[in-house]
């Protein structure tokens, strides 16, 4: 039986010597060493190596896992400085640009329909006294509407109240041109242009709308509101331009159907814009209307003394030189506007409309001034330049404290009835102003504009001290 290995004796013989080991032994690296890199061929370059993707991040949104990314792009990253410009700002805020450009041609009608139907009424009965007659009986019928219109506004929304209203005001211009085109009676025209007085308060509105976006932005606001009046001024300096033009190169009625089809097209664009429509508040039944407010009165008589500067600069200015130098008070007043609106706003607002008042004030002596001395046209172009330019800072004082004493439900109604009495104070003063040009010559008929500013002045600073006096 053959013996194992494993069971051989151990007493077998000693075993020859080994050869010494010529295996290649693998190399050690010394600690610290740096770890070779592989080996590259030298007709191929390494593949470059994929940027590392940034972990998601999981979050939940509307009841569902999504992923986003650890961080934005670097473009994204990147941020425009916003411009030193307030009025570029404003005009930044999202819906802005849109709603104004519908607010802009809305409100260029405005400048042209009572000078439209002068020229139209005038041409066809040939008799101004007529047409001075139912542009009175007009602006009175706004007067007494405007109000109910704006309280609407505030109570059903914007778009659901200016559109019609609007397509009623169109219907009289229309009716208006159909009677004149037609030789109807005299008491149609009355009726005609009564009509046009549901025309809603455009500039109010955009008022509003720049108040409920701004909210809480005095700074924005003082801007917004400068920039409302600059449009003003705007409006109603190419406004009678325009009309004129129409009626003298078309044909009389061109102007107010021209001012019709802008008037309607306007307030559709400034319509359609509901992203910025102030939402409407529900109106308690317990609520004052704006007229009780504390100080609301003495704001009102004061924007009624200041319509009587405008009403009553406007008469004597056409009787003195003409009506193409009313454009120099214009220019002087938006240009003051734009300035004004690019100043820090006041912290004492009733402070500052003293001192507009009073600049206003001492303003409207330059005129009189250079009408008394037989002053040249241009100086007196120049006089009025300067008068105007305190009229804007005024009313954009003026219309800051009456956003600030009407309660947000009822800010269309406030702000129509500052309208309204500025209405009013033109038409008191262009009468004055005519009777004192017809009794006492034209460089005496400037007395009446700074004489409107003082009583203007003398009544915010009594209102002002009442107001306080009511809040302590």
């Amino acid at each position: 039986m053959p013996i194992s290995p494993a069971a051989r004796p151990e007493t077998a013989p000693a075993a020859r010597p080994a050869a010494p080991d010529r295996r290649p032994r693998p190399h050690v690296r010394p600690e610290n060493a740096p770890r070779p890199g592989p080996r590259v061929r030298p007709d191929r370059a390494p593949a470059p190596l994929p940027a590392p993707r940034a972990t998601p991040l999981l979050a939940v949104s509307g009841g569902q896992l999504v992923a986003a990314p650890r961080s934005a792009p670097a473009t994204s990253r990147r941020r425009s400085r916003p411009s030193s410009n307030p009025y570029l700002r404003l005009l930044a805020t999202p819906g802005a640009r849109a709603f104004t450009a519908g607010n802009l041609i809305a409100r260029l009608p405005m400048g042209m329909l009572s000078v439209s139907a002068v020229i139209m009424i005038a041409g066809s009965r040939g008799s101004y006294a007529l047409a001075g007659a139912v542009t009175a009986t007009g602006l009175a019928a706004t007067a007494v509407v405007a109000p109910f219109t704006a309280r609407l506004v505030d109570r059903f929304g914007q778009a659901r109240v200016a559109v019609p209203a609007t397509a009623l005001a169109v219907l009289g211009s229309l009716a208006l041109v159909l009677c004149v085109h037609h030789d109807a009676p005299a008491w149609t025209l009355f009726a005609a242009y009564a009509a046009t007085a549901t025309t809603p308060n455009t500039g109010g509105m955009s008022r509003a709308r720049w108040a409920y976006l701004h909210r809480g932005d005095p700074a924005a606001l003082h801007t917004a509101n400068s920039f409302e009046q600059a449009a003003d001024e705007l409006c109603f300096m190419l406004g009678p331009v325009l009309a004129a033009t129409l009626c003298g190169a078309l044909f009389p009625e061109a102007g107010t159907l021209v001012g019709a089809v802008l008037l309607m097209t306007g307030v559709l664009i400034f319509a359609a814009q509901r992203a910025t429509e102030p939402p409407v508040t529900p109106r308690t039944k317990s609520a004052a209307s704006p007229l009780r407010t504390p100080g609301m009165p003495a704001l009102l008589a004061v924007f009624l003394a200041t319509g009587a500067v405008f009403g009553a600069m406007e008469v004597v200015s056409i009787a003195h030189a003409g009506g193409a130098i009313l454009a120099l008070q214009a220019a002087g007043s938006c240009a003051a506007g734009l300035l004004y609106g690019s100043l820090r706003p006041a912290r004492n607002v009733h402070f500052r409309l003293l001192l507009c008042l009073a600049a206003m004030t001492a303003l409207m002596s330059l005129p009189l001034l250079a009408a008394a001395r037989s002053a040249s046209l241009p100086v007196l172009a120049l006089c009025l330049l300067l008068a105007g330019a305190a009229t804007a800072p005024t009313m954009v004082t003026g219309m800051t404290l009456v956003q600030r004493a009407t309660r947000p439900e009822q800010l269309n109604e406030g702000m129509t009835l500052a309208v309204t009495a500025l209405l009013g104070g033109i038409a008191a003063g262009a009468a004055a102003g005519g009777w004192l040009v017809e009794h006492a010559g034209t460089a005496s008929g400037y007395t009446a504009p700074m004489s409107a500013a003082a009583l203007a002045l003398v009544i915010a600073a009594t209102g002002g001290r009442y107001d306080r006096r009511r809040r302590t």
